[in-house]
């Protein structure tokens, strides 16, 4: 049977997900209302503007539906995902999913002229790959929870963590042809 992930369409690049999901063989649906959640094997909240995502979740009323679903369900956010899901997102315009137990910093790689581009060092199923990780505007995960695995960093800074079965992503893998992180992640998709 064929997965149908969901990728939360209310703004940023929730089409390269959709690609990757797809080029993995999942089906890939846009999330914009409530009952796009239906049927789901799990979640992906792209990057973007993590304010504008926070106020957008609330006037689709997509917000409590996103929460109950990820009770049941793996979420993976990527950049502004991961500002969302975060235990304390250091803006108070963003409202947390309170889905990963961490604390993190927006923007906090830099502006978005010192966006780069660099190989991380992933935490593969007891494999290590290198994989290329693409930072804009990115958050750092300056706190980490005891339930949290950290997946990848960049020196002494976690850039990937997951607290099973979700996980959230600094980087952009979406903007890479590399599918290592996307196939991390629906290996955590219920059976």
């Amino acid at each position: 049977m064929v997965n149908t992930i969901g990728v939360l369409a209310l703004q940023g690049d929730f089409t390269r997900h959709r690609e990757m999901l797809v080029s993995l063989g999942c089906r890939a649906r846009a999330v914009r209302y409530v009952s796009d959640l239906e049927d789901l094997a799990g979640l992906v909240i792209p990057g973007g503007e993590s304010t504008t995502i926070s106020k957008q979740l609330d006037r689709s009323h997509l917000r409590e539906a996103v929460s109950s679903f990820a009770r049941e369900r793996p979420v993976m956010g990527t950049c502004a995902g991961l500002i969302l899901m975060a235990r304390e997102p250091s803006d108070n315009r963003v409202k947390s999913l309170n889905l990963l137990d961490v604390a993190i910093t927006r923007n906090s790689w830099g502006r978005q002229v010192h966006s780069f581009t660099t190989p991380v060092k992933v935490q593969l199923n007891g494999r290590h790959d290198t994989v290329p990780a693409v930072f804009i505007r990115a958050p750092r995960i300056h706190e980490v929870g005891p339930e949290v695995e950290v997946l990848a960093r960049i020196e002494d800074e976690p850039v990937l963590v997951r607290q099973f079965p979700h996980m959230g992503i600094a980087f952009h893998p979406e903007l890479t042809n590399d599918t290592s992180i996307h196939r991390l992640f629906l290996e955590a998709l219920p059976s």
